[in-house]
């Protein structure tokens, strides 16, 4: 399989704003009630929302391309851009996501190597996240790849709040 992390600008985000939908409710339509789904899409996932993030500084977004196809995206935060305030030294990988039929082809880790490798290249120490509390596969992934639960935050889902755990990769 041909597969290409192309970064975004703002030409992309229609494309963007798409994936973002499809991965989402992949990920959580099931587990999480239709209305907060939608609320959750109408202030994060269109295109109005997604266009400032992509305005805004130490925010970056990549598309994954499979065999011409998109198959996924990463968001990445760095400074002031980071959920949390981790520091000049730390690069969030915020948003993660593969369409369900792209899953077990070693995507997940290629999007998450390229988050590690910009780190290293910009000479910081460390790369973290948050994660579903329940989403027990994308846990054993993070592990598997070395990484350490360090804390927790909560996450609006809607009305749901919701708790993710945070969890950190020393580089």
């Amino acid at each position: 399989m041909k597969t290409e992390l192309k970064r975004c600008g703002e030409a992309d985000v229609d494309v963007l704003a798409a994936i973002s939908v499809d991965t989402f409710v992949e990920a959580f339509g099931e587990q999480n009630t239709a209305t907060n789904m939608e609320i959750y899409i109408q202030q994060s996932l269109t295109c109005d929302v997604l266009l400032a993030e992509l305005r805004t500084a130490g925010s970056e977004f990549y598309l994954l391309i499979a065999d011409g196809t998109v198959a996924g995206y990463l968001k990445i935060n760095t400074g002031a851009a980071q959920s949390e305030p981790m520091g000049d030294s730390a690069l969030e990988v915020e948003r993660i996501y593969a369409l369900t039929s792209f899953k077990g082809q070693g995507l997940g880790a290629l999007m998450m190597n390229r988050a590690v490798d910009i780190a290293k290249d910009r000479g910081l120490d460390t790369v973290w996240l948050g994660v579903w509390e329940h989403n027990d596969p994308a846990r054993g992934f993070y592990r598997h790849l070395g990484f350490e639960q360090f804390g927790e935050h909560s996450f609006m889902l809607g009305t749901d709040p919701q708790t993710d755990l945070l969890m950190k990769l020393g580089i």
